[in-house]
């Protein structure tokens, strides 16, 4: 992956023809401290696409633009809704069955 400041990317590719805000591609990243990111965010200027929203599988995400349209999701890290699931008393075992199950969705 390569990110570029407009000039350059037009230099790269060899054309003024860019376009943005296609709504159709997505920069996805996991924040092990989802909370913290999110309160952060509050310091920004920011276009969201969708405040925070839990998914099926209860993952937080967030969906943004970055400044050029290009749509950023931050979502909870796996591994911290798993610690979730484990803290409120599940067995690994029924953690495992959870996922197993909501992923087959």
């Amino acid at each position: 992956m390569s990110l570029q400041a407009l000039e350059t990317y037009k230099d790269f590719i060899d054309t003024d023809e860019i376009y943005f805000g296609g709504n159709n591609f997505e920069i996805y990243f996991e924040e092990d401290d989802f909370d913290s990111f999110v309160d952060n965010l509050q310091n920004y200027d920011i276009e969201y696409i969708h405040p925070v929203k839990e998914h099926s599988w209860e993952q937080r995400v967030v969906c943004l633009y970055d400044p050029d349209k290009h749509i950023i999701e931050v979502g909870e890290n796996i591994k911290v809704v798993c610690r979730r699931f484990l803290d409120s008393g599940m067995t690994p075992e029924k953690v495992a069955s959870v996922w197993m199950f909501r992923w087959s969705l």
